[in-house]
């Protein structure tokens, strides 16, 4: 394989560029001088084949449905691991031993709590407010009560600062919830492991105890596992171009919950269940829904993916879940009949087969939080939750690799050439 490309442009000059390979043999070719050789640029809208970093942290194969992290297959994780344990897989590149993995976890409990200060700006939001604006606000705050923080180089507090950021988001999201529900809010408490918990302050209330299940608790750890990392998405690259500032974490956070919240991205679950409440009061077949899909007069939230052009391994996985918890808690949701009627019937459709559409995480990731009591405007929180690691991983990456610059993207400029002001009463 050379370890050079030939580019030959229009006025008949050739550059050469070099070709770079990942541990996986994925190919690239690096253009970082091409401008300052020859003027030009390259142009690829949406990034679509354009490699922005290069990252040790995820493995992404979308051909072939696979997804690892830091070589780990997902699939391995979400049977053995906890969201803890995978959280530090991911920030630290690799598997921790009993005496890491047990003051990490330390570490979380230690700093759950948030500043009684930032309680009162929870009052400030309506009742209607959105937790994903509330989050991304809090997270953004968190800089104001921890100023130490602000200065990346200090490199003493890294460990301190990810510890409260991944303990505290999940007492924001928690807060949130109470908020958006007139519950008073509820405290961590420190024998409980890092889901529970969650579960805890989402869901206890003062006047009586309240039990997690341990159901509960594995579902939601798998759902934090898969949806911890998933290489230059959206969201996770907004992080790393906020970060290439050397912006502090909890505002480089703050700018990648924002770009989850779009619809495109980090609202797709809540698409699902909307669309699946929406066919349910139609009361159309789901062989009626197909064809409509087929004939452009339907949109079908859940299927299909960016990058994967097979199975997403992730669905896999929480298909399962999804049929082991609401067996073991009771729940007949006729959603998720509805769910499995349009899954059967799109694959045995010869159109979704030809373009291989087949379902993602998000087709049953939202039945999952439904079934465990989280209403549809937090389901884009749950994202975040999950994605928080991840996010972490790259913006710590970034900060360590010494190449790190700021970022700064080329256009093409598509507007009108050199003009002159004209003077409003000599304006037409």
């Amino acid at each position: 394989m050379p370890d050079k490309a030939k580019l030959t442009l229009p006025d008949g000059k050739t550059v050469e560029l070099p070709v770079l390979v990942g541990t996986e043999q994925e190919h690239a070719v690096e253009i970082a001088a091409l401008r300052g050789q020859t003027g030009y640029v390259t142009l690829d809208p949406a990034f679509v084949n354009t490699a922005s970093t290069m990252s040790a942290i995820t493995y992404l194969d979308g051909e072939r449905g696979v997804l690892r992290y830091r070589g780990i297959p997902i699939e391995e994780l979400a049977e053995r691991s906890t969201f803890v344990e995978t959280s530090y897989l991911l920030i630290y590149g690799k598997l921790p031993n009993k005496t890491e993995l047990s003051n990490f976890s330390r570490l979380l409990t230690r700093h759950s709590m948030i500043h009684e200060d930032m309680k009162r700006f929870f009052d400030g939001y309506p009742s209607t407010a959105h937790p994903m604006a509330i989050l991304s606000a809090m997270v953004i705050s968190l800089s104001s009560f921890y100023p130490e923080a602000v200065d990346v180089k200090n490199l003493e507090l890294i460990d301190i600062t990810i510890a409260r950021l991944l303990s505290k988001v999940r007492t924001i999201a928690a807060f949130s919830y109470k908020k958006s529900i007139g519950q008073p809010m509820v405290y961590p408490r420190n024998e409980l492991s890092y889901c529970a918990n969650f579960l805890h302050m989402m869901y206890s209330v003062p006047a009586e105890p309240y039990h997690v299940d341990d159901e509960m608790v594995r579902a939601l750890n798998l759902l934090l596992i898969l949806h911890a990392d998933h290489e230059q998405n959206c969201s996770t690259s907004t992080v790393r171009l906020v970060g290439s500032a050397q912006t502090n974490l909890f505002a480089s956070i703050s700018a990648g919950i924002c770009a989850l919240w779009g619809p495109l991205h980090g609202g797709a679950n809540q698409q699902v269940v909307e669309m699946l409440e929406s066919i349910r009061q139609s009361k159309k077949p789901a062989k009626k829904v197909i064809e409509e899909v087929k004939e452009k007069k339907f949109l079908l939230y859940g299927f299909g993916h960016r990058v994967y052009k097979n199975f997403d391994p992730r669905a896999q996985i929480i298909k399962r879940t999804c049929d082991q918890l609401l067996s073991r808690l009771g729940i007949n949701d006729d959603l998720l009949d509805l769910a499995r009627e349009l899954e059967e019937a799109a694959l045995k459709d010869q159109y979704f087969i030809e373009r291989k559409l087949y379902p993602n995480v998000d087709f049953y990731s939202g039945i999952i939080y439904r079934a465990m009591g989280i209403p549809t405007n937090m389901f884009t929180v749950m994202f975040a939750l999950g994605r928080l690691p991840g996010w972490i991983a790259h913006w710590k990456e970034m900060l360590d690799d010494k190449s790190t610059k700021i970022g700064r993207p080329r256009q093409i400029y598509t507007g009108p050439t050199e003009n002159h002001y004209v003077p409003i009463d000599q304006r037409t």
